[in-house]
This record gives structure tokens, C-alpha cells and sequence, in this order.
């Protein structure tokens, strides 16, 4: 990692932990205070190797993870009353993923009884068809909700949490039924419908995550990612930039450094660029998600979170 690339990260964290507020939380707009924003900060500055309490940047961390404990409902249901957007079984994924980094990092007790909370409420809203959905019941399933689940559960799984393997099972078989014939993957098999990046590197990450790291599946996968894969960033009028190369990162880098050397100088100059003078990412979604998300993105290399670790 070049001094160009440390010093953009620095400049994104140092932003992220500015707007960050006192109860630990961050975000802005229909975002303000949603535990998915909060979580993913909290994962950009653990990427750096700090942990909640420890490094220049531990205290964010710990703020983050108050924020998150406290807002885990008896019934493991991770959410802020104040977030009235779409989809809170999004936040609830990425703030289990947290969770179980955290744990794993810190193996602070306080975290494990409100993780196994978090994890049971996935178990049990599982639908027939092995995915979920934006809301914590059982009902249809969509790929890009299921994602947010399994590697929370694969998080869970690696920290010591038991998580049934008929539940993985079930997620490989629902993940493999929502691949098209191109190798990308659709939103829902209830409604068939071509590929789109963000979902497909999703879908590639989401077989990772349940232990499927070879095959026809995911050679098909990656040739998709690597034949659709955006050429710029745009950040305005593209709410899910963020969220493809997100995961699009992750498969390349666990698919090795045969991808991985060519694909991270390609996502990596464009976000260097793309950076304000002030720190942030700009996202539709907001700032501080932006620059959450580029600071994972870039601070992959590091593997310092166990979800990304080969």
C-alpha cells in the first residue's frame, strides 16, 4: 500500500470519526443515526488494526460498539427506533457483522450474549427458501438482504457462536438458485431478472461466506465481475456504487493475488481521486456511509478484520 493510499485512509477516518456523535452515532438525513452506518464505520476503523478502546482511532470504535449494544433489542433485533427507512434487516446484518468482528477482535464478554441474541434472530427468520428479506420475519427473500445475513453468520461462526449448518445449507442452495446463466446473479428467484454487478459481487461474497470457495459457481461469478465491473465513480445518482464494490473487493481478494494485483490499483486510483479535500466520499445514501465503505474497501490489504482474512 502506497503513502498516497495511507494517507486518503487517514484523511477518511480522521472525517468519519469528525461527524461522529457523542452517543456513537454517525450519519445524516433518512440515515441519521442507522446502525448500518454506524456499523460499517466502526468496521473502516478496526480495518486500520485499532480496536474498541485501543489505537488513535479505538475510541470511535468503542463508541460504535456502545451504539450498537445498546440499541440490540431483547429479542436480538439490532435497529434505532429513529431510522424509519427501508430495509432495517440490512442494518441488523451489518451490525451483527460487527458485533461478531468486535468480539473476535476483543473477546469483550459484554458482546457475546447480545451477539447470540442477534444471531438466533437470523436463524429464525430464515425463509423457506433459505434468504431474508427486509424485515425480521418470515417472509419472501432477496439476495442483497441475504448477503448482509450469511456473512453475519459466518462472522458469528468464526467468533465461537453456534450457527446451525442446516442454516448455511439452506443460504448456499437459495444463493446458487439466484445465479443467472451469465454468471451474475438476480434479485429474487420469485421474479427472475438479469444480472447486475452490485448484487453478483454479493452473491460471490455470499458463497465465500457459507464455505464454498470453489466450483463452477464461483469461477462463473468472477468472470461476470470482472466483465461488468464499473469503470468509474460516480458519486451522485448511484446509490449502490458503494455496496458492488464493496463486495466486489472482498470476492477479489479472497479469490487470490491472481486477481486481487489487477483489481485493487483499479478501484483503488478512482477512489484516491475521487476523494474531497475535507475527507469524505460522497455517497446519495451519505457521506459518512461513503466514506465508510471506501475506507474498507481500501484498507483490505491490511486483513486485519477476520471476515477478510484468506
Amino acid at each position: 500500500m502506497d503513502d498516497d493510499t495511507h494517507r486518503a485512509i487517514e484523511r477518511g477516518l480522521a472525517y468519519l470519526r469528525s461527524r461522529q456523535n457523542a452517543d456513537g452515532s454517525l450519519g445524516r438525513g433518512g440515515y441519521a443515526m442507522n446502525v448500518a452506518v454506524v456499523a460499517l464505520a466502526g468496521m473502516a476503523y478496526m480495518s486500520r488494526g485499532d480496536t474498541p478502546g485501543r489505537g488513535p482511532y479505538g475510541e470511535g470504535a468503542r463508541l460504535c460498539l456502545d451504539y450498537i449494544l445498546a440499541h440490540t433489542e431483547a429479542s436480538g433485533f439490532v435497529n434505532s427506533p429513529a431510522f424509519t427507512g427501508p430495509g432495517p434487516m440490512y442494518g441488523h446484518g451489518f451490525a451483527t457483522l460487527f458485533l461478531a468482528e468486535a468480539y473476535g477482535m476483543t473477546d469483550d464478554n459484554r458482546i457475546r450474549d447480545r451477539l447470540s441474541h442477534a444471531v438466533k434472530l437470523i436463524i429464525a427468520t430464515q425463509n423457506d427458501e433459505g434468504g431474508w428479506r427486509y424485515f425480521p420475519r418470515r417472509a419472501d427473500a432477496d439476495l442483497s438482504v441475504t448477503i448482509c445475513q450469511v456473512m453475519a453468520l459466518r462472522a458469528a461462526r468464526n467468533a465461537g457462536i453456534f450457527v446451525p449448518n442446516d442454516t448455511i445449507d439452506r443460504c448456499i442452495a437459495y444463493v446458487k438458485r439466484c445465479q443467472n446463466d451469465d454468471g451474475g446473479f438476480m434479485y429474487q428467484t420469485t421474479q427472475p431478472g438479469i444480472s447486475e454487478f452490485p448484487r453478483s459481487a454479493a452473491g460471490v461474497v455470499a458463497l465465500y461466506s457459507a464455505g464454498i470457495y470453489e466450483g463452477e459457481a464461483v469461477e462463473k461469478g468472477l468472470r461476470y465481475l470482472l466483465d461488468a465491473a464499473p469503470q468509474h465513480y460516480s458519486p451522485s445518482g448511484n446509490t449502490y456504487y458503494f455496496y458492488g464494490q464493496y463486495y466486489a473487493a472482498q470476492a477479489m481478494y479472497l479469490a487470490g493475488d491472481a486477481y486481487w494485483t489487477k483489481w485493487y490499483p483499479a478501484i483503488r486510483d478512482p477512489l484516491k481521486q475521487a476523494q474531497r479535500p475535507t475527507g469524505e466520499w460522497p455517497d446519495p445514501i451519505c457521506a459518512e456511509y461513503g466514506t465508510a465503505m471506501a475506507c474498507i474497501i481500501l484498507q483490505m490489504p491490511n486483513s486485519h478484520l477476520p471476515i477478510f482474512q484468506r
